[in-house]
């Protein structure tokens, strides 16, 4: 017979309070908050055809595929079926009041940030040495060794050396700034020569360059970031005030005015 653990309530806040989690459900509450005022002020409204369709979704993506399933699901994530549904209204409401506020925006803000949204692919190795680098990036040059080769033999990470060093499609947000510069200034395919930082001495090969085009995916890519950062402003401005255990931190606060 399995044995039985009771966790209450009291116990998972707690567990929330220890864990340092509660300052960021605290901005979600807030968050949340903010966004119900401006729908209502704005006359933004969820219907319920809206909140069946992101349910089949978020079943389809989950591989919800029979009724028992997504009672399960909801019996795992401890939600009531009415839950479930404030939950999907929640997302799709934040997703209107996104629009709103910023679908007029995105285009003067992505040809003002236009060179953020460029994507390198590049293949790193990173050196301790600089001469060898050196050494590696001129030999390179000549034809005398590939970047594959040079990755098998100074990339000491098995997984990292299996792809010769492969770093994905990046922005340039994602590099170092004493690398993006150069980055993004190579006409592919190149190789960089050696870049030295605080880590080590990159040698990059920089495959491939894209020039960002305003598609839907990056359409709605900005209009979050927008939105998430009006948020934060939004949370700056206020004074959240939380009733939570408000007796047993008082002793705290007189102990602060002792001190």
């Amino acid at each position: 017979m399995p044995q039985i653990i009771n966790i209450s309530t009291a116990d998972i806040i707690h567990r929330l309070k220890l864990s340092s989690q509660v300052p960021g459900l605290v901005e979600a509450i807030a968050s949340q908050k903010i966004i119900q005022e401006v729908a209502q002020k704005a006359q933004i409204t969820v219907t319920p055809e809206e909140v069946q369709q992101q349910g089949d979704n978020l079943r389809l993506a989950n591989k919800l595929v029979k009724a028992q399933d997504t009672l399960t699901w909801l019996e795992k994530h401890h939600l009531s079926v009415n839950e479930f549904e404030e939950s999907l209204y929640n997302k799709i409401l934040a997703q209107k009041v996104a629009d709103h506020l910023f679908s007029s925006q995105v285009e003067q803000f992505f040809y003002q940030h236009q060179l953020d949204y460029v994507v390198a692919i590049t293949y790193e190795i990173i050196f301790d040495d600089k001469d060898l680098a050196l050494e590696m990036f001129y030999a390179l040059e000549e034809g005398e060794i590939s970047f594959p080769e040079i990755a098998r033999l100074y990339i000491s990470e098995p997984e990292l050396r299996s792809t010769y060093g492969y770093r994905g499609r990046r922005h340039r947000k994602d590099f170092r700034p004493e690398i993006a510069a150069s980055v993004f200034a190579a006409t592919p395919p190149q190789v960089i020569k050696p870049i030295g930082t605080v880590k080590g001495v990159y040698l990059i090969w920089v495959e491939e360059i894209s020039q960002p085009q305003l598609d839907e995916q990056l359409r709605e890519k900005i209009i979050t970031e927008l939105f998430n950062g009006w948020l934060k402003q939004q949370l700056e401005c206020m004074q959240i005030i939380t009733h939570l255990d408000s007796q047993s931190l008082q002793p705290q606060k007189e102990l602060l005015k002792q001190s």
